[in-house]
């Protein structure tokens, strides 16, 4: 039979070639229609194949481990959704109005929160704590942290309410800040603070640049609408969030066209806390402070005015500071407490005794807190102010005498002596302030009234 076979398709192949010579263009059209066509041509190949009936057929078993699987479905159950929302408290919360808004239904964490010394102290009542909660799916408190920085000593706290098989529990944590830097840029176009809170600064870091250049600008007087400022500062995180401000860097300041730059920088070699100076190396503390209160507005300048009391012009032989009664009042500079005590109409007044035969004077103070004969430093805390004696309002009357003769204080502390960076520190110095210019440089790129 293969014989046979093998006969008829040798017959088959040798006409089909006898064809092909014959009829070599109508044999290769015959071709290409089959090719279009497709589908006769695909059942004449077809024709060749077994029919599957024909095929024979094996049953395979194989023996499945359901164990695994189950256990993975058992995974998979035992998952829970989490949830997570941050908040910050206030005053007025209570343990129901706080986890109500943190979207916590769990009477349970409530109770405990009412019940817990630590939670009571650490968020009932106190405002401005930042805090995030951690829920299922069925608003069921599984976790609740706080945290936030009491004291300026490099550290915060955190609390942690924590559900356990056997019930909530609660831990308070003291935990290193760390320090980033971020940076910083405005224009004047009303007041200073209006400018930093248009650039998103804390007020703490605005009155740090108006004390840094306050012996050469006069913050109360001298601000021009268009001057502009750029600052580079720290600020303290704790777990990533931000917990408070820390020390500018360096801050450039244009005032009236004209600028003044500053970077904070601890001599390795001469012996202090560190200082801020201009890039060139000059020291920026100067003997006097500019004024005995953080940045202010003056009422009062040193020059005559109408006596509100008197009813007379007379020459006003100091500078007026408008407060709130109680507002810190501090020594511009290291001295003597010559006077403390009530006179006339200055009411309660420290007067303070510097070297040189220079006196500084503080009055109608609702409170003192030195001593006859008590050295005081620069910056330290003699009072508060108030409106004893002749004064028709609360605010700091204050006199810079010399030899007994009165000065402008504000003329007197910008023309004070400054000491420049040792020489030892000053290659140190330089490459500092290299880099410093580099990030004012960064910091006045970005857009007016804006931080990052």
């Amino acid at each position: 039979m293969k014989h046979g076979l093998n006969q008829a398709v040798e017959q088959c192949v040798a006409r089909a070639t006898a064809l092909v010579q014959q009829y070599p263009k109508r044999i290769t059209a015959i071709i290409a229609a089959l090719l279009v066509g497709g589908t006769g041509a695909t059942f004449a190949v077809a024709n060749f194949a077994p029919d599957a009936s024909d095929l024979p057929v094996r049953t395979v078993v194989e023996t499945v481990q359901s164990g695994l699987l189950v256990a993975r479905l058992d995974d998979v159950s035992e998952l829970t959704m989490r949830l997570y929302r941050s908040e910050t408290t206030r005053s007025s919360d209570t343990a129901d109005t706080l986890l109500k808004r943190l979207g916590v239904m769990d009477p349970q964490a409530a109770a405990f929160l009412r019940a817990d010394a630590q939670a009571q102290a650490a968020l009932l009542g106190r405002a401005g704590r930042t805090i995030t909660a951690e829920v299922n799916e069925r608003q069921e408190l599984l976790k609740l942290s706080a945290r936030w920085s009491p004291v300026d000593d490099g550290t915060f706290k955190r609390l942690t309410i924590e559900k356990t098989v056997s019930g909530f529990r609660s831990q308070v944590e003291t935990l290193p800040l760390v320090a980033s830097t971020r940076l910083a840029s405005g224009v004047i176009n009303s007041s200073l603070f209006a400018a930093t809170d248009d650039a998103r600064l804390p007020d703490s870091i605005a009155t740090q640049v108006a004390e840094i250049f306050s012996g050469d600008i006069d913050f109360h007087r001298a601000l021009r609408k268009g001057d502009r400022f750029s600052v580079v500062y720290e600020t303290l995180e704790g777990d990533g969030e931000p917990m408070r401000a820390g020390r500018v860097l360096s801050a450039e300041f244009v005032n009236a066209g004209k600028p003044f730059q500053a970077m904070w920088f601890k001599d390795p070699v001469a012996p202090g806390k560190g200082g801020y100076y201009t890039l060139a190396g000059e020291s920026l503390r100067r003997a006097f402070l500019a004024s005995p209160l953080e940045f202010s507005r003056v009422t009062s300048g040193f020059k005559m005015r109408f006596h509100p009391i008197l009813q007379t012009w007379r020459a006003h032989l100091g500078v007026d500071y408008a407060a709130a009664t109680g507002t810190p009042v501090r020594s511009v500079g290291d001295g003597t407490v010559d006077f403390a005590g009530v006179q006339g109409g200055f009411g309660n007044v420290v007067m303070v005794k510097h070297r040189n035969n220079q006196t500084t004077v503080y009055a109608h103070l609702s409170r003192i807190n030195v001593k006859k004969g008590q050295n005081v430093s620069q910056g330290q805390n003699i009072g508060a102010v108030g409106a004893t004696g002749w004064a028709t309002g609360p605010h700091l009357h204050f006199e810079f005498r010399v030899n007994g003769v009165h000065h402008d204080p504000l003329t007197i502390a910008r023309q004070s002596e400054a000491v420049p960076v040792s020489t030892a520190a000053k290659p140190l110095f330089d490459k500092a302030a290299q880099s410093v210019r580099a990030q004012l440089a960064s910091a006045a790129q970005l857009t007016p009234g804006s931080a990052e």
